[in-house]
């Protein structure tokens, strides 16, 4: 069976202020192309202050696009920025062939790999609410009838001239969501109970997140040199080297532009990370726009109200890396590591775990016989410095977090001794 043939886009861009940056975000589409299943086939620029309210290109520009359409034989056009609804069908009606921009893209990539009931739902919903919002801009150019990138995810039915099918399928959908949410609350009260330490992995997509998770954990999730290889949130228990047990969680990765729909649709597993006890940051040591997606990741943990925690940053990837220095200001630690070849990971748990143990508090505390299993929550949660067996208890001296040493004082009233 010979595979099927690539479609061509033809990648557009007006350049507001920085021209250094608008091309580095027509090279990461020209990969989210690619990703999807499409390939690059040429660009058309312009400067402008702003995009042109009806047609996002100035009126010669867009000529000059549908020659560059016609001798690129292009099966559509792709913008780096979201277009309205005016300006879609504008483009579509000037050109002749289909016209989508970088949500779109984003999102069948997101339909295309997610995998858990979950990663569907939120995804199908984000291109739901899209839809919504953009039924006039589509036209004949993306009838769900062709195939290519924009035409994965829901439905088989007229989604495009259909608002009320659209309205009733969201309908549904959000109220799964709900019960996904409920159910995923549920597991994150039973880990508060259990004093469970969660460390969140955060990142741009492609830092290597899932490559260290499986060098950290074994996890065994898939690892791609691609945007968004995976999707969905794996969660492992993790042993640092001082023996503490905790819960080590990969996220969504992060990337220039990310639709609103999936910051709204991914919440309920982005918000993982605002539970967490620590932020851990992968950042590609090796990516030429290694600064300007650092600042990705944390724009969008600030719109996510994620902060005021402490974040360990690992520059991944060390071994391809061409700057010597390496910094994120924004850090309590930095490492240097390579997960691919795991070099450094040993320097990486340490950070992890001093970074708990500034966290904690050193206390002394004689446990009864009858309550041993607290001891042995001292062992899983803490790091005991000293242990001892006396005639009418244990004594233990151990660094624990400030919840677990009140649930001490106060469900079994040991004899609890601050000595910092």
């Amino acid at each position: 069976m010979l595979p099927m043939e690539k479609e061509k886009y033809v990648l557009i861009s007006i350049i507001t202020s920085d021209e250094q940056e608008t091309m580095a975000s027509l090279d990461e589409l020209s990969r989210l192309i690619d990703t999807a299943g499409g390939e690059e086939c040429g660009r058309v620029l312009q400067r402008l202050p702003h995009p042109d309210v009806k047609s996002y290109l100035g009126s010669g520009k867009v000529e000059e696009l549908r020659m560059e359409v016609i001798m690129t034989d292009a099966d559509g056009v792709v913008c780096d920025d979201e277009l309205s609804p005016v300006q879609m069908l504008t483009l579509s009606d000037a050109l002749g062939v289909k016209v989508i921009d970088r949500t779109i893209v984003i999102l069948d990539i997101f339909a295309a790999h997610a995998g858990s009931r979950e990663g569907k739902i939120q995804v199908e919903l984000a291109q739901l609410k899209y839809r919504a919002s953009h039924l006039s801009g589509f036209g004949k150019a993306l009838s769900r009838q062709g195939g290519g990138i924009g035409t994965r995810g829901p439905g088989e039915t007229k989604l495009e001239t259909d608002r009320r099918a659209i309205r009733h399928r969201m309908g549904q959908l959000s109220r799964q969501v709900k019960e996904l949410e409920s159910v995923r609350e549920t597991g994150r009260k039973k880990r508060v109970k259990n004093r469970a330490i969660v460390i969140a992995i955060v990142g741009y997509t492609n830092a290597g997140k899932s490559t260290l998770l499986n060098a950290l954990t074994g996890a065994e999730v898939l690892a791609e040199d691609k945007l968004f290889a995976t999707l969905d949130p794996t969660t492992r228990a993790l042993s640092l080297p001082d023996g503490m047990q905790v819960l080590l969680t990969d996220t969504v990765g992060f990337i220039h532009k990310l639709p609103h729909q999936l910051i709204e649709a991914f919440h309920s597993t982005l918000e993982e990370a605002q539970y967490a006890d620590i932020i851990l940051h992968v950042i590609d040591a090796s990516d030429p726009d290694l600064e300007m997606h650092r600042k990705v990741v944390y724009d969008t943990l600030s719109e996510l109200k994620i902060t005021g925690k402490p974040i360990v940053t690992a520059f991944n990837k060390t071994d391809l890396a061409t700057e010597e220095i390496l910094r994120d200001k924004a850090a309590d630690k930095t490492v240097r590591i390579s997960a691919k070849k795991r070099e450094g990971l040993d320097d990486l748990t340490k950070a992890l775990s001093d970074t708990l143990k500034e966290m904690q508090t050193l206390l002394e505390m004689q446990i009864p016989y009858a309550d041993t299993a607290f001891a042995g929550k001292v062992r899983q949660m803490g790091q005991v410095m000293e242990e001892e067996y006396l005639e009418d208890g244990i004594r233990l001296k151990a660094y624990v977090p400030s919840s677990l040493a009140s649930e001490y004082a106060s469900r079994i009233k040991p004899k609890i001794t601050n000595i910092q």
